[in-house]
């Protein structure tokens, strides 16, 4: 195999590769070898059906199969031999090919650019540990607590009040009709919640056990019955029991229920689980500012299909004329994004670092764990869709290269305490949703523009301000 380079405009490149006819014969004798083997044609007994024969009878099916696997064998080789990474697919162009003839085609091919990682050296991040007080975990300790209510019935003469939890039969009617699913037996409500229909639980306030009462509401938006919707309807209801919350002991017996052997076990459980919760968050902060320090790196040329895959990635969903105005915003942010991709995937190559099966597995398990119930659902999801696949093991290569990454900049260890760390994820969060904001209005800017347009002959409407109440 012979090899020429000719380098063209930027990083395309013309990749002309020579592969003599011996050496394609030499395949296609192996194929038809292999093939007799197993033939078996009438007239001929099985391993003797003669070579001209075979030929005769799969010659243009042989010669592409042995074709395409001498054409991807040494463009695999011309690229990996002359260190060439291309940016995208190569194409292939054939000049000359055939049975008894030499093989000569040419790859075209937009190679990536050269990465320096020398700047990785002066990366600098901020590595934190935070402090959790004794108070910290008794808050989280009486969060629990308060979560696992026990329940003890009360004095039947006694009435249901805000906390308590109210078990009754119901009927309902609309319009003084029934309709399906319209009686519930045994149903429990924690009054003041308000998690079956709004304005439900207010209406079983100082009610009684054995007591029947009327219950009037408004069928919600999410009601199965879609004729029913924004319709009234009463509900009879025949009050089963009245039930005050217990209050919960925190004590050796109420730690051992949760898993832990007593109380000072529990409570260095907590402290360890709140560490690693805020660590995880902190470590997310790290990463920022590792990112934005990759995004100031220098790349001499990006690819510029490359380009154009990211701007169509970014203008998904607008229209033709939306897309053209804002081409040069996209290109500069695809840019960014594919500098900083290139970047740490050049670490990632230099530094051999690999996704294996058992980390891609690993973290599917950890996200079935996180959604109980659905797990069939999500590993469907994954099953049906290799696309999400490759995003998963694309982020977790991204957080090995930039744990990696930790490993070589200059870091500087910061003890602080949880009021420091709460300061610093909600600016950090800050930071998050006014870039989102930013990317979000640049992107819908073209569409207000032309709203705003065809507006202008038409009178003002008053605006309706919705007032939003503050958490």
């Amino acid at each position: 195999m012979k090899v020429t380079i000719e380098n063209k405009k930027g990083l395309n490149k013309d990749i002309k590769v020579f592969v003599d006819k011996k050496t394609l014969n030499n395949h296609l004798n192996e194929k038809y070898d292999e093939i007799s083997k197993t033939v078996q044609l009438k007239g001929f007994r099985p391993g003797k059906v003669p070579k001209e024969v075979i030929k005769r009878q799969f010659g243009k099916a042989v010669f592409g199969e042995v074709l395409d696997k001498v054409l991807k064998e040494t463009s695999s080789k011309a690229l990996t031999d002359n260190k060439i990474k291309p940016a995208g697919q190569p194409k292939i162009d054939l000049k000359t090919f055939g049975e008894d003839k030499d093989l000569e085609y040419v790859i075209s091919v937009t190679e990536l650019p050269k990465i320096n990682l020398k700047s990785i050296e002066n990366i600098k991040a901020d590595e934190y540990e935070v402090t959790i007080d004794n108070k910290e975990v008794d808050k989280r300790i009486n969060e629990i607590a308060k979560n696992q209510k026990n329940f003890v019935e009360v004095d039947p003469a006694k009435v249901a009040n805000e906390g308590d939890l109210v078990t009754f039969d119901y009927k309902a009617t609309v319009d003084g009709k029934d309709f399906k699913g319209n009686e519930g037996k045994n149903t429990q409500l924690e009054l003041g919640k308000d998690l079956f229909i709004k304005g439900f639980d207010n209406q079983l306030l100082k009610t009684k056990k054995d007591e029947t009462v009327e219950v009037q509401v408004t069928l919600p938006e999410n009601f199965p019955d879609k004729d029913l919707v924004g319709k009234k309807a009463k509900f009879e209801c025949k009050i089963l029991s009245v039930k005050k919350p217990k209050e919960i002991k925190i004590d050796d017996e109420f730690a051992k229920n949760l898993g832990a052997k007593d109380l000072n076990d529990l409570k260095t459980l907590l402290e360890k689980q709140i560490n690693e919760e805020y660590k995880n968050s902190l470590k997310l902060i790290t990463k920022r500012q590792i990112l934005d320090q990759i995004e100031n790196f220098k790349v001499d040329e990006i690819p510029e299909n490359l380009i154009e895959q990211e701007v169509n990635i970014l203008s998904q969903g607008l229209s033709e004329e939306e897309k053209k105005n804002k081409k040069k915003e996209f290109e500069a942010k695809a840019k960014e994004r594919i500098k900083v991709g290139l970047i740490l995937n050049e670490f990632g190559e230099e530094n051999k670092i690999k996704v294996e099966e058992n980390e891609l597995q690993g973290e599917i398990q950890k996200q079935l764990r996180m959604m109980p119930g659905q797990e069939k659902f999500l590993m469907e999801y994954y099953q049906k869709n290799p696309s999400a696949v490759a995003s998963l093991r694309g982020t977790i290569y991204e957080d090995k290269i930039i744990n990696h990454l930790i490993t070589k900049a200059k870091v500087t260890k910061k003890k602080i305490n949880k009021e420091q760390a709460d300061k610093l994820l909600k600016e950090q969060n800050e930071k998050d949703i006014k870039k989102a904001q930013e990317q979000n209005a640049s992107k819908k800017e073209t569409t207000t523009k032309k709203t705003s347009i065809s507006k202008k002959s038409a009178p003002a409407k008053k605006k309706q301000v919705k007032k939003v109440s503050k958490k």
